[in-house]
């Protein structure tokens, strides 16, 4: 299979990007501290039957870091596509990029041809955990030890029972920068919200979450699941946070079957 690999300068920043397969597009988010690299267990799969896009968000992978002018991750996601000639997509994002996938089917509609979450995150919503453990971490005791405290969260503790997979995710967060714990990021979110505005979607969407990942997130799939009009929550069996990591195969044919509905639902006369 060919891969299209590249740079594209988009938004006044450096976003590295993969490409391959043909056919309806399809984009994968990454998430937090991670980078393309989490996908890879469907880019090649997914390839075989769409144009699959994944690429590095600012200050993660290859790509470059912020600098001082406020950004949104969708407008670079906008931007990337538009250079990469594809007019709509569906659209698939994890954790934060799952929160991104969400503004940007709020934000371009008419370029969303369906919205996917992974154990997503959601703009506006109030975390009953306090996240801001490994920056404290980066700022008194440098990177490298914030790094080693975020590897150990409990979020990850499915993962890290699975030896392949802990190891994929050791290779990604041990390569971050950790930019985003040292430095005040002037990315911005939707205002208001998307936890304000979820009715206003009108992709199909699919919410999956891991059986047995933080309950925060499986309550951010069921809002999904509740308030966005044609949206429906699906459980991975055994699996953690990362879950299309962790059970690939499920998280995989999940997804196909959504995409196939779609592609059926739109042929019908």
């Amino acid at each position: 299979m060919q891969i299209q690999t590249g740079f594209a300068q988009v938004s006044g920043t450096r976003l590295y990007y993969e490409m391959a397969g043909a056919g309806q597009p399809l984009v994968f988010v990454h998430g937090f501290s991670l980078d393309t690299r989490m996908w890879d267990d469907q880019f090649e799969a997914f390839a075989q039957h769409y144009q699959v896009v994944r690429c590095d968000l600012r200050g993660f992978g290859q790509s470059a870091t912020p600098a001082s002018d406020p950004y949104t991750h969708l407008d670079d996601l906008k931007a990337l596509l538009q250079i990469l000639k594809i007019d709509s997509a569906h659209i698939a994002g994890f954790s934060l990029g799952g929160g991104i996938a969400i503004d940007f089917a709020l934000t371009y509609p008419e370029a969303t041809r369906s919205l996917i979450t992974i154990d997503g995150t959601l703009g506006g919503y109030r975390w009953a955990k306090d996240w801001g453990g490994p920056r404290a971490t980066a700022q008194s005791a440098g990177v490298a030890a914030a790094r080693e405290a975020w590897l150990d969260d409990e979020l990850f503790i499915p993962a890290n029972e699975l030896p392949p997979v802990a190891a994929r995710l050791r290779q990604m967060v041990t390569t971050y920068s950790g930019w985003h714990w040292l430095n005040r990021d002037p990315g911005r979110w939707l205002q208001p919200p998307a936890i304000e505005r979820l009715e206003q979607i009108r992709a199909p969407a699919l919410a999956i979450a891991g059986e047995h990942d933080a309950p925060d997130f499986h309550n951010i799939a069921d809002i999904l699941g509740q308030r966005i009009p044609s949206c429906r929550k699906v459980v991975v069996s055994g699996a953690g946070h990362l879950a299309n990591m962790e059970a690939p195969e499920q998280v995989n044919e999940i997804v196909l079957s959504f995409l196939e509905s779609i592609n059926l639902t739109k042929q019908a006369p």
